[in-house]
């Protein structure tokens, strides 16, 4: 058992429900006007439970982050991870990704893949922290014409046991989608 992030002090991690997903919308195209998902492939993503899971990031002040994992095994893929900017910081990305993690590990995964922009190198280096390696680079993936690189984490041990270095601390996930380099805005990694 992990200790809990006092920086997550007022912040509830939960599934997404169906009448989250108006909210994750908006703030799905706040955070990434050019290559925000249309709301529609948030509501097909969520009628898939045998092959998704998604979570939100609940503050005071409703939600402020939000994930998702794709598992067909041997292979999960983190479709996406956000976190606005007046949470960044706070852990809640990583704890995000870190709950995806266990649940790929959960699904019988072998493989957890995402895709981060390549002039994202916070989201790089906390990626990393969590045992991922660069395994292949798709050029021009993003709208903007940035790099995609696509990264593996290899999970290994018991169904329900965390991953290896799952504990990053001080920054949260950021990746693909966004722009900039907050690392806990998000990781699309599904999202061009």
């Amino acid at each position: 058992m992990t200790t809990p992030d006092p920086r997550m002090a007022g912040i509830t991690i939960r599934e997404m429900t169906l009448d989250d997903v108006p909210a994750v919308g908006l703030l799905e195209h706040q955070l990434f006007p050019i290559d925000a998902w249309p709301v529609q492939m948030f509501l097909d993503e969520l009628s898939q439970p045998e092959t998704r899971r998604y979570l939100v990031a609940e503050a005071g002040d409703g939600i402020v982050g939000y994930a998702g994992l794709m598992c067909i095994e041997p292979i999960a893929d983190v479709q996406t991870i956000a976190v606005v900017p007046g949470y960044e910081g706070r852990g809640i990305g990583a704890t995000l990704l870190t709950q995806l993690i266990d649940e790929a590990r959960h699904r019988g995964a072998a493989d957890v893949l995402l895709e981060v922009r390549a002039d994202n190198p916070r989201a790089q280096q906390l990626y990393v922290r969590f045992g991922f390696e660069q395994i292949h680079v798709r050029p021009r993936y993003y709208r903007d014409g940035v790099d995609a690189l696509i990264m593996r984490l290899q999970l290994a041990g018991a169904e329900g046991t965390s991953a290896e270095g799952t504990r990053a601390e001080g920054t949260s996930a950021e990746g693909t989608s966004a722009t900039g380099t907050d690392a806990d805005k998000a990781t699309e990694a599904g999202q061009p």
